[in-house]
């Protein structure tokens, strides 16, 4: 006999079925709108959202004001005036000095600006007019700010549903009001469960996990007008688990359970909710996030709240946030969810998706031209920096396979459009000076958006005008010039300016201290030497490729040639995990690891840049920052480095 949680575990339900599920529930427990309201001052209302509208009590201004430093005076007393027949008034009796913003004095109704009269006369005092003569007539109300010009009383100041800004907290006060009735901000719990996990701040040994998802997760709930408490972390315990989550119930309208809601061993959520309450969906058919829980939790006093348990997966919990938890916080909070900007792009790598499921696409956007085009990042579940460095998310409906690349797909943007139209976009190679140059453009107004794709791979998104410059590092071993003889085959038609970044030096990262005594490429040959390679298209994999074939060295006598990372610091990495013993990178890489080696050749690395590019403002400070010498030097601060040739125009082609 099947449990409850056997029953929709991982059943492909489609996401607006398991949003409909959910609802229901809500519904059937008064729980789909607001959860309250509570009075707050003006000064604690910023971004709350109003439970009822607000109301004049009082006329702003509530009273006839001078809008002019100034005479008071009565416009009838002014009707002949004119260069040929001036009028004289009396200060005091027929006009009266007024400051901006006093009091209109009673039988008064306009005001003649100080700079318009002619003074007559002064007073004993020497100081205040006793006459002034005017010489054009003033209409009614002439410089004055009626009562009520801005707000009458009893006027409906904001509606409910309003989220408060700086501006209406200064309307609300200018009307008369000293607090705000708001709808309550709903109190979350978000229970980290796992027992490899530790605490952020403590350092993981092998097998251990920091956990973060809790501090990403009550972040968004945050932001999002919610109030988050996070529990420790609960280990791998049925019973620990269900205490925390029936505790947390007792107090919070929403129970966020992070990990555990798979269907290993130690995944309990699904039974905790099921052994709580009412277990509603055990998998939703989206990716990331797949393995979602959707439940309700009785409590104590026989009502019920929700419960949702979030996948362990870093990009899966922080998405299945977006699609669950705030719109169910927007209707909490009497509001309607909030709707992202959109922008048509253009795809330019093709993707697969599987058939069954919404995918949720995180891509890096750019205007390069006429076009914006969006780039697929990596897809994986459990990479955090592919939110990080996401301008927005391109949602791949359930029955659509994928997309082609040049096929327009529309973006919901995590970034405004302006950011889009300021981000620079440089695909190729990878090097470290390119991350350095995004923390130097950030304060220009600039932001740079890099993909790895290898030396050949830039050339190639040049050609199709998805970037706006290209890294490239790519040896020609005919002539032993760099890259220009691979410009003029791939890029014949496009104008391009090719200017050095840096020189910098290249070899084999081996494990500290080179324990396996490594001293050259020709050392790959020992079946005892594992190899971490670069992928195909990428500088770095090409010079292997030529010192290969100079040696008479077949790629298939180095052990792990197939293997592919898309950065130096990738293969760096692989060698410091123990994976491979050596790799081919850069020096820069293998200090910022604390490996061993290995010098074997220097190199230079440019930039090619499209010359509609070069003469655009876009790019005016990254070309000027190679100039710079603040840049200059931290640059040259990294190691294998050398700055000599940065910013030299090695060749206009064609």
């Amino acid at each position: 006999m099947t449990s409850p949680a056997d029953s929709f575990y991982l059943r492909d339900i489609p996401l607006p079925e398991a949003q409909a599920r959910f609802r229901r529930a809500l519904e059937s427990a008064g729980l789909w709108g607001p959860l309250g309201r509570e009075t707050v001052p003006l000064d604690q209302a910023l971004g709350r959202i109003t439970a009822e509208p607000i109301w004049a009590s009082l006329s702003s201004p509530h009273y006839h004001a001078a809008a002019m430093d100034g005479y008071a005076l009565r416009s009838a007393d002014t009707l002949t005036a004119s260069d040929s027949h001036p009028v004289d008034l009396a200060v005091g009796s027929g006009a009266h000095y007024v400051d901006t913003g006093d009091a209109m004095p009673p039988d008064t109704d306009a005001v003649v600006p100080v700079e318009n009269v002619e003074p007559i006369g002064e007073s004993r005092d020497g100081r205040a007019l006793e006459t002034i003569r005017l010489r054009a007539a003033l209409a009614p109300w002439s410089h004055v700010r009626l009562m009520g010009e801005d707000i009458v009383s009893t006027e409906l100041v904001l509606p409910s549903g309003h989220r408060l800004r700086p501006v209406d907290l200064g309307a609300a006060a200018g009307s008369g009001n000293i607090q705000v009735v708001v709808c309550r901000r709903p109190r979350v719990a978000v229970i980290p469960t796992g027992s490899e996990l530790v605490p952020i701040g403590t350092p993981p040994l092998p097998g251990q996990i920091v956990e973060y998802n809790s501090l990403v997760l009550a972040a968004q709930v945050e932001a999002w007008g919610g109030t988050a408490t996070r529990w420790p972390i609960v280990r791998d315990d049925l019973e620990a688990i269900r205490s925390a989550v029936a505790e947390a119930a007792e107090s919070h309208d929403l129970i966020l359970v992070n990990a555990g809601s798979s269907a290993g061993l130690e995944d309990f959520t699904a039974k905790v909710v099921a052994g709580l309450g009412e277990l509603l969906v055990h998998g939703v058919a989206v990716r990331p996030g797949h393995p979602v829980v959707l439940g309700m939790l009785r409590r104590a006093d026989g009502t019920q709240r929700p419960v949702i348990g979030v996948p362990g997966y870093p990009v899966s919990a922080a998405l299945t946030g977006e699609i669950f938890v705030a719109p169910l916080l927007a209707h909490w909070l009497g509001r309607s969810p909030d709707e992202p900007d959109t922008l048509p792009a253009v795809l330019t790598r093709k993707v697969h998706s599987s058939a069954g499921d919404d995918e949720y696409l995180r891509v890096s956007v750019g205007r390069v031209g006429e076009r914006v085009v969006a780039t697929p990042l990596s897809r994986g579940a459990g990479v955090i920096t592919s939110l990080v460095r996401a301008d927005g998310i391109v949602l791949i409906p359930a029955g659509v396979q994928g997309h082609s690349a040049g096929e327009t797909v529309s973006v919901r943007l995590y970034r405004t459009p302006a950011e889009i139209d300021r981000s620079i976009v440089v695909l190729g190679s990878h090097d470290m000076t390119i991350d350095l140059m995004a923390q130097f453009l950030a304060p220009l107004g600039r932001r740079l958006i890099s993909g790895n794709v290898g030396s050949l791979g830039g050339l190639h998104a040049l050609s199709r005008q998805e970037a706006h410059l290209a890294g490239s590092h790519l040896l020609d071993p005919e002539t032993g010039e760099y890259n220009l003889a691979y410009i003029r085959r791939y890029l014949p038609d496009v104008p391009v300016v090719v200017v050095a970044l840096v020189g910098r030096e290249q070899g084999l990262i081996t494990a500290p201290g080179n324990p396996m005594g490594i001293r050259g490429i020709e050392d790959l040959d020992r079946p005892e030497v594992s190899f971490v390679n670069r992928q195909r298209g990428a500088g770095t994999r090409l010079l292997l490729d030529y010192h290969l074939d100079r040696l008479g060295l077949p790629a298939e006598s180095v052990l792990g040639y197939e293997r592919e990372e898309f950065t130096h610091l990738a293969v760096a990495s692989a060698v410091a995990s123990g994976s491979a013993a050596c790799g081919l990178g850069i020096r820069a890489a293998a200090q910022a690891l604390d490996l061993g080696f290995v010098p074997l050749f220097h190199e230079r690395y440019d930039l090619v840049i499209p010359r509609q590019h070069a003469e655009s403002p876009l790019l005016a400070p990254l070309l000027s920052l190679l100039k710079d010498d603040r840049f200059r030097e931290s640059v040259a601060a990294m190691p294998g480095y050398d700055v000599t040739p940065m910013g030299n125009v090695i060749a206009r082609l064609p």
